[in-house]
Formats: structure tokens, C-alpha cells, sequence
């Protein structure tokens, strides 16, 4: 077995493929924001004066993102149980997709890129695998304390593109069946510092160093605080 980046016996932190890494195959529920499948890059962005958009470095992409292979084969590995699947809802759903919920983030959000006049500021959330079924619920519409979003937002402080509000990685794991949480696309850690934060075990996988890295300190600091109030 590889030996963990980081654990603390509560959380563990692999680095590498999650293909070849398979400890996270015995959690209980997947939480997980993959790469979507779209190539996504980004080049330089400076603000100019235009409020919220601030300055971002280019980036040269995420491992993984040139199609759904990837994302289909953690999936397929998972075996239909119970999952969480972070995703654009401009791309078709993951196959045995029951739910679609939607992350509405912060009004600064999605600037870049808007069409029509609408900001890309929504994407979905998929579960997938059996989970209850009935009348009423809470709503399928997620939302963020944080109050930034790009600059000074997560992903500013996580140092990850795409880092997820851990207040609403709180709010999925919350309402998920009780167990170990698997993150096989850890990034820069958001869902296992809210699986700590919430007293479940959690195992992560990242391929990235510099991503793992990031979540390994986060997860160092052993902090129960929102780390989401700017």
C-alpha cells in the first residue's frame, strides 16, 4: 500500500493517480469535484478598475480536464454507491446522475465569460448511486457565506482554481449517509477539511503535488473556524 502524503488517523492524504491509488474504494460516500471535461485554461485577467474582477494569473489547465474519461473512470470504479459529483451544467450529467442540485456562488462570481448578459456564475451538483426519496427537503439550491469569489476568494487563499467554499462542502457531507468520505480529486483539500471539521473520516487523493501540498498544510492547521467569512 502507498503510504499516505498526510494523516492524522481522522484524515488521509494521498499523492498521485486515483486509477492506481485505490485505499478511497472503501469509503462510504463520494464527495468529489473533478475535472469536468471541458480543457479549461485561463489566461491573465487584470481587472482594469472593473469591480470584483481583480487580477488572476493564467492557467495552464487541470490534469484530467480534456474530456469525461477520467471523471467516468473514478466513477465506475465506485460501483454505483452513493456519491456527490461536483460539474458544468452546460456538459451531459454523469451516467446514473438521480439529482442535479446547483452551487450559486457570489455575486463578484463568473464575470469573465458572461453571455448574454448573464454571468457564469451556477454549476451543478450530481448525485449519483441510492439515496432517500420522499416529500419536501431542503433546497436544491446551494449558496456560500463567503462573500468573494475570484480575488481574495477560495481560490485565492487555497491556491486552486477551482477551490470549493468549504461551508458548502459542510452542507453536501451534512446531508450524506453516515461513513468514511472519499475524495478522489481532492485538490486543494475543501472536502476533507469539512469532513474534519464535521467529525467524519475522509480519504483523499490528489495527482497534483502542488494541489496536495496545499491541502496537506490546510489540513495541518487543525482549525475549527470557517475558513470561508471574507
Amino acid at each position: 500500500m502507498t503510504e499516505p502524503y498526510w494523516t492524522d488517523g481522522q484524515i488521509t492524504l494521498h499523492l498521485g493517480d486515483c486509477r492506481e491509488i485505490t485505499s478511497w474504494l472503501s469509503a462510504d460516500v463520494l464527495v468529489t469535484d473533478p475535472p469536468y471535461g471541458r480543457a479549461w485554461k485561463q489566461g491573465t485577467i487584470r481587472g482594469h478598475g472593473t469591480p470584483g474582477l481583480g487580477h488572476h494569473a493564467g492557467h495552464e489547465g487541470i490534469a484530467g480536464d480534456e474530456d469525461v474519461s477520467v471523471r467516468d473512470a473514478a466513477l465506475n470504479a465506485w460501483a454505483g454507491r452513493p456519491a456527490v459529483v461536483f460539474g458544468d451544467l452546460t456538459l451531459a450529467p454523469p451516467a446514473g446522475t438521480k439529482q442535479t442540485l446547483v452551487f450559486g456562488k457570489p455575486s463578484n462570481a463568473g464575470l469573465r465569460g458572461a453571455t448574454g448578459g448573464y454571468r457564469r456564475d451556477v454549476e451543478a451538483v450530481y448525485l449519483l448511486g441510492p439515496w432517500p426519496s420522499g416529500i419536501g427537503g431542503r433546497t436544491s439550491i446551494l449558496s456560500t457565506g463567503a462573500t468573494r469569489y475570484g480575488s481574495g476568494g477560495p481560490s485565492d487563499r487555497y491556491g486552486h482554481p477551482h477551490a470549493k467554499p468549504v461551508d458548502v462542502m459542510e452542507t453536501l457531507i451534512s446531508a450524506c449517509p453516515p461513513g468514511i468520505i472519499a475524495d478522489p480529486f481532492a485538490g486543494s483539500g475543501s472536502t476533507l477539511v469539512a469532513a474534519r471539521n464535521l467529525g467524519r473520516r475522509a480519504v483523499g487523493v490528489e495527482l497534483d503535488e502542488r494541489y496536495c501540498e496545499q491541502a496537506a498544510r490546510r489540513l495541518a492547521q487543525c482549525v475549527l473556524v470557517p475558513e470561508d467569512a471574507a
